[in-house]
């Protein structure tokens, strides 16, 4: 990519007008819209930067275009944005004068983006660190803030801002930013109410119905249809390219870190919710007896969600609609409000509530992002303030004026500081300074703000005047004071000529401002000036709940009754204005004028009367003119020597002395004229544009010969480099070919002498193998001969032992045969090494029955080894439980065959394990062998209660299923006997030694699925244990248990099966207790 030096380098048109040639409106306006095709929307007028919107976007803003403008001279690039920011940044840190930056346009013009541009790009080129970044990111997150709840769609722009803002950004001495200050001015507050056709209300509205969640919008009592409310417009909802939802997440997310806490973020919501509500809110007439007419709420849902989101008691409220309290010294008059004035009332309502809550999240702001140190501070401010406005349909209204006031008053400042800036430079160097014609604007600025008989000061004279005051009475006004100035027209004026036009409605008047005629429409001057909010309506709002009620209507308070009327809208904006000029004239001052091509919002299109219009307003004219007066173009010595120097053989290639004396020079060489240049103290000064564009074009035939020289020099050196670099490669080629040659030689010599060789070779091999044969066949003839002679000499002596010793050899060789035929055929033939598998292959010969018997018994013991040496400790020990159980139930019990599959558990109901059961491990101090529920028979009726039965080494013990509360605790040296059934039930009962501790409640009759494992394991611990005798199992279909005193006979009958297979156990008298044990189908 090509990187420009200088302004003047590859112009496309003119970057600076102020060297346009020839100058007239025209010329002007063709030299934009060439830069415009060609997308440079960048354009000077000396230090002022043109913007037009390109509806697009540009690859001009990257990382690398920061970095390429940082602290560069301002015409040493192409124009652009950045290059006014970096030289208003550089100056301020610097230089430490405070900056100003004015950016000025109509609606869509570009301001906004302009405003964000240099925010975001000083924002680049300041330093870093947590504090610093963490103040640069609050800066910058208000923007999302402020857009949202002062911006809206209009048929000019998508996101045209509704409010004027200045915003001061305060600097250390590093040039760091330390926070800032936020001023609005003059919000639409009546676009809440009414939008005109195609446009909507502020962004926020829709933010919040489409982007809140559900819950957000419930606890609103808000509906995401944008139809159900009467303050949103329709045609207009949705924007292409604007997505409200997501801006939403945005305006959180940038609240958030701006530093609001999340209560007045609910709290701004509940506010907009109310506002909202309040549009939906209706009224119907109603007549009073008196003859008079009231209003009255016709339904009251939307005025009671209201009053609940505000905290506010519905009655109050309803009575501020429909009354009217007009206070005067010690009275009070109450009027009613018929249903025109409790509208009126009620949008004067939505207006303000909205305005202040506007004015307090600028505070609120400020309060976050103001410096937090008292030390003095460097300033840079941005204005993005509203441009001129004129509607050609003569719409223009009471906004539209108070605009175009403070328009006048910033062109006022304009030339004032731009005369004073170039007066500053000529003294500054040395040159005279001759007074420049140009319009002072400072008649109509009178004309208006006047204190005695100016047109603000007159429409607040007429509104504050007693009786009946009406937008043509302040017009007759206005008509008989400013009939002879020559800026003011109107249909009546006193002035003849105008009696005439009948151009001028006769509503109207007429204003030459600096810009052109405006025609004012007095419809609403009065209204809209005086901003009248009912004090019935402020004392309600102040009786609300919500805190922040109570501060944006502080007036509300009964307690500060103030009798004296409110400022007016145009009184208070003078104000502002007046301390915004004074707050500019202390600072430097940098210009953005911002520019619309078109009216469709769409790139790449210029209209030319549309541009030529703005043009007009905007003064950009008049700026150049005044920048002509003087000396048109000027730059310092250095780069101009550097540039031109070329044009001298004095100067061409190096100057040695000063750079002011190469210029002086280099312009006398040149033959320029005495009277078209100027020498500063640093800069060169060149009146005539003519005079720049004669010393561009003979540096352009300078850069033409010096390039041929240049290409003449390059080609001789290249083709020098090419010939050296083609005898270079000659002599390399030959020397390898040469080499080349002489391998190749070498190769054929040796492969010939390789042939010769292998011939030789194998003629010597040939003969030394036909040797080698002979000698082999003769030995092997010899060794033949002696063989077949042994061999006939053995079997002469062999003849005469082989009957002798034949048949003890033959049988020895068939046993040994047979044997291992034996062993081979068992070896494929073994049984499975299951130690109860009783298999073992047949013996093939009787004579080896001894053998066959004896191997079998061997490899059962050593299977059965290998089957034991397989079994854990747990696992011995089960089976060895296993093996108890059948030797005390086999054949005696019939439930014990349907156990053995079972394997024992112990631990069913996993005590250590279960939190249920915490108490209760926690009272048994020993191991717990065997946990389960088992039924606790009782005497009296035979039923069962479940117990939890835990048996360790010592003792058994009984507690409740329910509470875990132990019942029993008894040491198994008590435990006597145990007597069970010979048949399929878990019927046992526990006989305890009489005359100890336990049995004084007797023995225990139990029943459990498990009871041939617990049976089991309490003849182990008997078993084991050295200091008591073996506990005795006692299976036998009757048996006596002794309850307390008596002894009882249990016995277990067969019975069909009629209710089930369930065990049934029945009292029958006092001395047996009759089990009915189902028999198996």
């Amino acid at each position: 990519m090509e990187v420009k030096t200088s302004l003047l380098d590859n112009m496309i048109g003119v970057g600076d007008m102020v060297l346009l040639e020839p100058l007239s409106e025209d010329s002007f306006l063709d030299n934009l819209k060439k830069r415009f095709d060609h997308s440079e929307i960048y354009t000077y007028i000396g230090s002022v930067v043109i913007s037009m919107n390109p509806y697009r976007s540009l690859p001009i803003y990257t990382p690398e275009k920061v970095e390429e403008y940082r602290n560069r001279n301002f015409y040493e690039l192409s124009p652009h944005i950045y290059a006014l920011a970096d030289e208003a940044y550089r100056s301020l840190r610097d230089q430490d004068k405070d900056q100003c930056i004015l950016i000025t346009g109509e609606s869509g013009a570009g301001k906004t983006e302009a405003s964000k541009l240099v925010m975001s790009y000083v924002a680049a080129v300041c330093g870093k660190g947590h504090e610093v970044n963490k103040v640069k990111e609050q800066l910058l997150q208000s923007n999302p803030v402020l857009e949202a709840f002062g911006n809206a769609k209009t048929v000019r722009n998508d996101n045209s801002s509704r409010f004027g803002k200045y915003m001061d950004i305060e600097f250390d001495f590093k040039g760091d930013p330390l926070g800032g200050v936020i001023s609005n001015y003059l919000l639409e507050k009546s676009r809440v109410v009414k939008q005109p056709r195609g446009e909507r209300n502020f962004h926020v509205f829709y933010q919040l119905l489409s982007g809140a969640s559900d819950d957000t919008l419930r606890k609103l009592k808000l509906d995401r249809d944008f139809s159900k409310y009467n303050y949103l417009s329709l045609d207009s909802a949705a924007v292409n390219g604007l997505d409200d939802a997501a801006n939403f997440r945005t305006v959180r997310n940038a609240m958030q870190i701006v530093g609001f806490m999340e209560d007045e973020v609910q709290s701004v919501l509940e506010l907009v919710a109310a506002v909202l509500k309040l549009g939906n809110i209706e009224f119907k007439p109603e007549s009073r007896c008196n003859g008079t007419d009231e209003s009255r709420v016709k339904d009251k849902n939307d005025l009671k969600e209201m009053c609940e989101l505000l905290g506010i008691e519905q009655s109050v409220l309803e009575r501020a609609f429909s009354y009217r309290t007009v206070e005067a010294k010690m009275e009070k008059v109450s009027t009613t409000l018929n249903v025109a004035q409790a509208y009126y009332a009620r949008d004067a309502l939505a207006k303000n509530l909205y305005s202040r809550l506007f004015s307090w999240l600028v505070t609120r702001i400020n309060e976050s992002i103001q410096a937090q140190t008292k030390a003095r501070h460097k300033v840079m401010g941005v204005l993005d303030i509203y441009g001129f406005e004129i509607f050609e349909n003569g719409d223009n209204s009471f906004e539209q004026f108070i605009i175009n006031y403070c328009n006048e008053k910033l062109q006022q400042i304009f030339i004032e500081l731009t005369l004073r800036e170039e007066q500053e430079e000529y003294v500054r160097e040395g040159i005279e300074w001759t007074n420049i014609e140009y319009f002072n604007n400072a008649i109509i600025c009178d004309l208006i703000e006047n204190n005695q008989n100016g047109i603000l000061a007159m429409l607040d004279e007429e509104c504050l005047r007693p009786g009946t005051v009406t937008d043509e009475t302040f017009l007759d006004k206005l008509n008989t004071i400013c009939a002879d100035h020559q800026h003011f027209e109107s249909r009546l004026n006193k002035n003849s000529k105008f009696l005439n036009d009948h151009s001028l409605p006769h509503n109207c008047f007429r204003i030459q401002h600096y810009a052109g005629k405006v025609l004012y429409r007095v419809e609403g001057f009065v209204d809209k000036n005086n901003d009248l909010l009912y004090r019935d309506l402020s004392q309600a709002m102040y009786k609300a709940n919500h805190s922040l009620i109570k501060q944006l209507f502080p007036e509300g308070n009964p307690a500060k009754v103030n009798l004296k009327r409110p400022p007016t809208a145009g009184f208070q904006f003078r104000a502002s204005v007046g301390t915004l000029m004074r707050n500019l004239q202390t600072k430097n001052p940098n210009y953005i004028r911002c520019i619309k091509p078109n009216d469709k919002k769409a790139s790449h299109i210029f209209t030319d009367s549309l541009v030529c219009h703005q043009v007009r307003y905007l003064g950009l004219m008049e700026n150049v003119r005044v920048r002509r007066a003087g000396y048109a173009f000027r730059q310092p010595y250095e780069p101009c020597l550097e540039r031109y120097k070329m044009l001298c053989k004095r100067t061409w290639p190096h100057w040695k002395g000063p750079a002011r004396e190469g210029v002086e020079v280099l312009m006398a060489d040149l033959q320029i004229p005495a009277e078209e240049i100027a020498y500063g103290r640093s800069k060169i000064f060149i009146r005539n544009p003519r005079t720049l564009f004669f010393l561009e074009e003979k540096r352009k035939q300078c850069l033409q010969d010096l390039a041929t020289l240049i290409q003449k020099i390059y080609r001789g050196w290249k083709c020098r480099t090419h010939f050296l670099l083609m005898k270079k490669s000659q002599i390399v080629v030959a020397a390898w070919y040469r080499r080349y040659a002489q391998q190749k030689k070498y190769r054929n010599i040796k492969s010939a002498t390789t042939v010769v060789q292998s011939y030789t070779r194998g003629w010597q091999a040939r003969k030394l193998l036909r040797e080698l044969k002979y000698q082999k066949r003769c030995e092997e003839a010899v060794t033949t001969i002696a063989a077949f002679w042994h061999g006939t000499q053995v079997r002469r002596e062999y003849r005469k032992f082989f009957r002798a010793n034949a048949g003890k050899k033959i049988y020895d060789f068939t046993i040994q045969r047979i044997i291992q035929k034996y062993f081979l055929g068992l070896k494929s033939n073994m049984p499975s090494m299951s130690p109860i598998d009783k298999k073992w292959p047949a013996r093939p010969y009787g004579f080896l029955d001894g053998v066959h018997t004896e191997l079998r018994k061997i490899f059962h013991h050593w299977r059965c080894k290998k089957y034991r040496d397989q079994f854990t400790e747990e696992k011995k020990a089960v089976y060895e439980e296993k093996l108890e159980a059948s030797e005390i139930f086999k054949g005696k019990k019939a439930l014990y065959p349907s156990s053995v599959s079972q394997p024992f558990k112990g631990d069913y109901l996993e005590i250590s394990k279960n939190p249920k059961y915490q108490k209760l491990n926690s009272a048994v101090d020993e191991k717990v062998l065997l946990a389960d529920v088992v039924n606790k028979i009782n005497r009296a009726n035979g039923k069962g209660t479940p117990r939890i039965f835990l048996l360790t080494k010592k003792n058994f013990v009984l507690a409740d299923q329910k509470t875990g509360q132990v019942k029993a605790s008894i040491p198994l040296p008590d435990v006597t006997s145990v007597s069970v059934s010979t048949q399929k039930d878990g019927f046992f009962a526990l006989k305890l030694k009489e005359g100890s501790a336990s049995a004084v409640k007797g023995d225990f009759l139990l029943s459990s699925e498990h009871l041939i494992e617990i049976i089991t394991k309490l003849h182990r611990i008997g078993a084991t244990a050295a200091d008591r005798e073996k506990l005795k199992v006692d299976i036998s279909d009757e048996f006596l248990v002794q309850f307390k005193q008596d002894k009882v006979c249990v016995k277990f009958i067969q019975s069909s099966p009629k209710n089930g297979n369930s065990v049934s156990c029945k009292r029958k008298n006092n001395r047996l207790l009759e089990v009915s044990v189902p028999t198996s189908p």
